[in-house]
């Protein structure tokens, strides 16, 4: 699943509801948008990921070579897809049914996808470890996100690699404070198919780190691809490991 906003959108303003509610919007929105999403996908719609962050991510991934690798909110599964076709034994989980049936629908050898919410997956849904487990612009919650990162160490293999990209934070900070909040989504300069933005929880780059060190994560690599078209940062990826 992909951060659902448009980076040029000054118009999404901080949120002040529970934090539960929040989570269950985010899922709420997948739901609904699960078709339409995959649609835009495929035919290379959203082109910020066609010019910069999908080869970025994958590029990252080859640097590191995984044997076996978890996709963390896969979506429609073309992360997946692409590195079972590398030779990757890959696992594919998203909290939304649709998707994951959409991802095994001619899944490559070697893609196996499971419908699985982060809440289930830090409860030990999943017994595995991983070489790599990778979060492509799928890290939307709060509390969520606490609760995931502190059950990783039992996912990752020893020497294994969590990767996880995101939108830069100073790039979507627009207007607002630069401090970690809840803000409104918006599908701003998507199809006019999507329905019901979900909120999402920015986090400064502090913030982030801190994320990481607050569980036993190490950050050893940052990157920072560059859009060729606008010249400033479309992402930021971490590298870290236990």
């Amino acid at each position: 699943m992909l951060v659902p906003i448009d980076a040029s959108d000054d118009a999404a303003t901080v949120l002040d509801p529970s934090l539960a509610l929040m989570e269950e919007q985010i899922l709420a929105s997948w739901v609904v948008n699960a078709g339409v999403w995959t649609r835009a996908v495929r035919r290379g719609e959203i082109l910020s990921r066609v010019r910069v962050t999908n080869g970025a991510v994958l590029q990252a991934i080859a640097d590191c070579a995984p044997a076996t690798l978890l996709d963390l909110g896969c979506g429609e599964g073309w992360l997946a897809h692409h590195c079972a076709r590398q030779g990757i034994a890959v696992l594919g989980t998203d909290a939304v049914a649709e998707l994951t049936a959409i991802a095994a629908e001619g899944a490559p050898a070697g893609a196996s996808f499971r419908t699985l919410t982060y809440q289930q997956i830090a409860a030990g849904g999943l017994q595995q470890r991983f070489d790599m487990v990778v979060a492509n612009f799928s890290l939307l919650g709060d509390r969520s996100l606490d609760e995931l990162f502190a059950a990783l160490s039992g996912l990752l293999s020893p020497g294994g690699s969590l990767l996880v990209q995101t939108l830069h934070p100073m790039l979507i900070c627009a207007d607002h404070p630069y401090e970690d909040g809840w803000r409104e989504g918006s599908w701003a300069g998507f199809s006019p198919a999507f329905r019901t933005p979900a909120p999402w929880f920015f986090r400064t780059m502090e913030s982030w780190v801190r994320l990481f060190q607050r569980h036993g994560l190490v950050v050893r690599e940052l990157r920072e691809p560059i859009d060729p078209l606008s010249g400033q940062p479309a992402s930021v990826i971490f590298r870290a490991t236990i």
